[in-house]
């Protein structure tokens, strides 16, 4: 008896396609569900352990999808304060980077 591989219900969502479902699931991030329970910051985070170059527009589209909305339809608020974690973020990985 064959078992049926699991779908993932990530690339059906806005501002989720299938570059972004990829790495989530590298990530250990294979549904909406969990995207949705860890949220955008976290996310961003463990995509960011494996792809440096994660930029903040990903960060944008990560929250969106998790709002349902469009990321350019982000609140200036909500993305002020993206912006201001991406930068933490980008910091972090750069004092991690041994000279």
């Amino acid at each position: 008896m064959k078992t049926a591989a699991k779908v993932s219900t990530l690339s059906g969502r806005i501002n989720i396609g299938k570059d972004t479902e990829s790495k989530l699931i590298q990530a250990g991030i294979d549904s909406f569900e969990k995207l949705e329970a860890i949220g955008s910051e976290k996310a961003f985070l463990r995509l960011q352990a494996f792809d440096p170059g994660a930029c903040l527009n990903l960060l944008y589209g990560l929250e969106g999808a998790i709002e349902g909305i469009k990321w350019s339809e982000l609140s200036p608020e909500k993305k002020h304060e993206l912006l201001q974690f991406h930068k933490m973020a980008k910091r972090e990985i750069k004092s991690n980077i041994p000279e």
